[in-house]
């Protein structure tokens, strides 16, 4: 996977990029992030990438062409990109927008800076995204959390392939509880189905968990959610 990330602060991705699961992953191969500064396309002396918005108003705006120049350029120097414009009106990032993004070759995540970009720069990108709403400073962080988000679902980036599916959002629930050493800590034991070394009622005990927070703290994933027979049953406080 080739993340190209179109951004006037590529310093910010140092550390995201050198460090923790997304630096390994460069080092094996199993990714590669390009950063490239569209302040390198402007075409006047101050290398300006924005001006004062058409009909007045706080802030500037991020110009058209330095933005769609450097989107042209990368594509231009390493091939098509699926591009992504990041924005808080955007669609809403998701645990199935992650999986459908992590199948394509090559993502372009275009920051947005100041009170935003020129409308026509939309046109030039594939779709929007933004991770949540509130508003940031710039495309930049959400760029790192996509990055980040998609990375771990692509091969050989986690150590064990099976982490990146028990979780929470992978099937529409929040993941379970998860305890390790000690078995008691300050008054507070492991549940006891953790430690029978029984794997069905582990598995029960799990599955019940994932469903009590997922009705209690995301009431909206609940709802849709397809209950089956067993999940009924464990709801209900009974053994399936």
């Amino acid at each position: 996977m080739i993340f190209e990330v179109v951004t006037l602060f590529p310093e910010m991705f140092a550390s995201v990029t050198s460090a923790g699961i997304i630096g390994k992953a460069q080092e094996k191969g199993a990714l590669q992030v390009y950063l490239t500064d569209p302040r390198s396309f402007s075409t006047d002396k101050h290398r300006s990438v924005d001006d004062t918005p058409y009909g007045g108003g706080a802030g500037m705006v991020m110009r058209p062409e330095p933005l769609v120049a450097a989107i042209e350029a990368v594509e231009a120097a390493r091939g098509p990109a699926h591009k992504i414009l990041l924005t808080p009106t955007g669609a809403p990032l998701t645990q199935p927008a992650v999986l459908r993004l992590a199948t394509l070759p090559r993502l372009m995540l275009v920051c947005g800076r100041y009170e935003g970009m020129d409308e026509r720069v939309r046109g030039f990108c594939d779709e929007e995204l933004s991770i949540g709403d509130y508003v940031l400073t710039g495309g930049e962080l959400a760029a790192m959390v996509i990055v980040d988000a998609v990375a771990r679902r692509l091969p050989g980036v986690l150590g064990n392939a099976d982490s990146a599916v028990d979780e929470s959002f992978e099937a529409g629930l929040l993941e379970h509880p998860q305890y390790t050493r000690p078995a008691l800590y300050r008054g507070v034991g492991v549940p006891e189905a953790l430690l029978s070394g029984n794997h069905g009622r582990i598995r029960r005990w799990r599955r019940l968990q994932s469903l009590l927070r997922t009705r209690d703290r995301r009431p909206e994933l609940f709802a849709k959610l397809t209950l089956s027979d067993e999940d009924r049953a464990l709801l209900a406080g009974e053994e399936p």
